[in-house]
């Protein structure tokens, strides 16, 4: 990662924790592509254990389809690399976990892997929560290679992450004395 993005995805960090504990919402991750740094970047924030529940990487299929509930048919129809897949991993995590907030990362880091329908830089991220589960498809391409791809990857996480949190009405978790 270049300094620029470590101080980006660190302040990102940073505001996503302080909102999720502000509105008294939990957090999880499921995590291909990224292969945990997603979780690493929240963790490296003081207090994150408040709201941060864990996270799951599902590196291999088998974990996306036994942990995570991603249907066989959707691996193979659509891939793992899909918003299909990205969508179930988000809910599974979400369930999995027990948290408000889930979100997911699949994709193609590079260098190879890269398809014409889906070459390198292509990731899928979705988000899961009481608000339903949306996913959205990244072109991030080969600039600055496989680190480049998983560091965006993980800024783009967490910048859904922290949207759903702000837009989400969660009052009924806050409870006041």
């Amino acid at each position: 990662m270049s300094g620029a993005n470590q101080v980006d995805t660190a302040a990102l960090a940073e505001a996503l924790i302080d909102t999720l504990r502000k509105k008294g919402l939990t957090l999880a991750f499921a995590e291909s592509c990224t292969g945990g740094l997603a979780a690493a970047a929240v963790v490296a924030v003081p207090g994150a254990s408040d709201v941060f529940f864990g996270g799951i990487v599902s590196y291999d299929n088998s974990v996306k389809e036994n942990l995570l509930g991603v249907p066989q048919s959707v691996l193979d129809s659509a891939g793992a690399v899909s918003a299909p897949c990205a969508l179930q991993m988000a809910r599974g995590a979400r369930e999995a976990v027990g948290v408000d907030i889930a979100v997911s990362v699949t994709g193609i880091a590079g260098p190879g892997g890269g398809t014409p329908e889906k070459p390198v830089g292509t990731v899928y991220i979705a988000v899961s929560s009481e608000r339903g589960a949306r996913a959205r498809r990244l072109s991030l391409g080969k600039v600055g290679g496989r680190s480049e791809i998983r560091a965006r990857s993980v800024f783009e996480m967490l910048a859904l992450a922290l949207g759903e949190a702000e837009e989400a009405d969660y009052s009924a978790n806050i409870i006041e004395f």
